[in-house]
């Protein structure tokens, strides 16, 4: 039965990843054409002032709407890093190529990767470093064992 109860539990986990993977592709995807439609936009916009020949500060007409781009990139930037973790990969830092998450150099450009350490890992690292008092050495326990099980499942 424990095999049974194993393979449903990778197939529902393989599963889920695929589905968020999908869900953040899709999201890039829709962010694209939101950023492309507000390009079209802010051309519209420096054509008809052209057109116009108004005194109009450009800047003031566009600036919404490079907000709204400038929001939208770091969506789909995030919206990537997050993929690349969901399969184990990272990017390249001198070429940005998607490589395995463990590779010590970038098989597209050479360049050798740097470790990064993880929020977990700087956390964990900072509680080893504090001076904690006999009353909450307990409790500090608890916490640096719950950052190595996080760290694990990363």
């Amino acid at each position: 039965m424990g095999f049974f109860n194993d393979l449903g539990k990778k197939t529902s986990e393989t599963t889920n990843k695929i589905a968020r993977e999908a869900k953040l592709k899709m999201k890039v995807t829709e962010n694209k054409g939101k950023i492309k439609d507000l390009y079209e936009e802010i051309g519209r916009k420096v054509y008809e002032n052209h057109v116009r020949e108004e005194n109009i500060d450009i800047k003031d007409l566009i600036n919404d709407d490079c907000s709204k781009i400038d929001m939208l990139s770091k969506e789909i930037e995030d919206s990537r890093k997050e993929i690349l973790i969901l399969n184990n990969k990272k990017m390249c830092k001198k070429c940005f190529a998607e490589i395995e998450k463990d590779a010590m150099f970038c098989s597209k450009c050479g360049e050798k990767q740097t470790e990064e350490k993880t929020v977990l890992e700087k956390a964990e690292e900072k509680l080893e470093k504090s001076d904690i008092s006999p009353e909450n050495e307990k409790e500090a326990e608890i916490v640096k064992e719950e950052l190595e099980q996080k760290n694990n499942e990363q």
